[in-house]
């Protein structure tokens, strides 16, 4: 199993003058989990290289046991450290795709070309797509085959109006996930705040939050156990 892991290369908060990027048990939890499957992990991000991390998700009260794992990961460190640049891979080379979220995707993964093109190109060979927390606001401008928002008319989830509420950055974002994802026609439903949340319909996966990572990776795995025992 060949999957692609997409991290963001914003690290910018809006004009907060803050610092995000990519939440890290939303790559460290995906990560093992396909790991540990025997999968071949490629990571790539818009610029190469580092990925920023959103200094949020490094906090104490952020860690879980995957993200004490990576710290204690050199070979996983290094990997995470020399991302190649999107503009390098194809989708052809790769089983599935999985994006973390934290807030940078909404910046520049939701308006890259490049990444709507290699979600658009897998989605059309018949692969599995999956993205959690704020990563399925990189879906924003991919189209179905027919023109349509890829999105329309499919059971989704996302990061809730609540939860982005909470964390204090609803008016600093430059889209609410829940919102666009309506507004684009998916039929978004969501778990409780911060609760565990994940949906498949067709090749299209997507989770709520941070604690929907290992659920949101679980079933692209199981997708592709599936796709290579058929």
């Amino acid at each position: 199993m060949n999957i692609l892991m997409v991290l963001t290369s914003h690290d910018q908060l809006g004009d907060t003058g803050h610092k995000t990027g990519f939440w890290l048990e939303e790559f460290a939890a995906p990560y093992y989990t396909f790991l540990d499957a025997g999968a071949k992990i490629t990571v790539a991000s818009p610029k190469g290289g580092q990925p920023p991390l959103d200094p949020k998700s490094d906090e104490p009260a952020s860690q879980t046991d995957d993200t004490r794992r990576f710290k204690a990961d050199p070979a996983a460190q290094a990997v995470l450290g020399a991302t190649v640049a999107l503009a390098s891979v194809s989708a052809e080379d790769y089983d599935g795709v999985f994006y973390p979220g934290g807030h940078g995707p909404l910046w520049d993964l939701a308006e890259d070309k490049v990444s709507i093109k290699l979600i658009e190109s897998t989605y059309a060979a018949g692969k599995p797509v999956a993205l959690v927390c704020h990563a399925p606001g990189v879906l924003r401008n991919v189209k179905a085959a027919d023109g349509l928002p890829l999105v329309q008319g499919k059971k989704v989830t996302g990061f809730k109006n609540t939860e982005e509420d909470a964390v204090g950055l609803t008016k600093v974002v430059p889209f609410l996930v829940e919102d666009m994802l309506k507004q684009n026609g998916g039929v978004y439903s969501s778990g409780d705040d911060w609760a565990s949340y994940a949906l498949q319909d067709g090749l299209l996966i997507t989770g709520q939050n941070p604690g929907s990572s290992v659920a949101t990776a679980g079933i692209l795995l199981e997708n592709l156990k599936a796709a290579k025992a058929a």
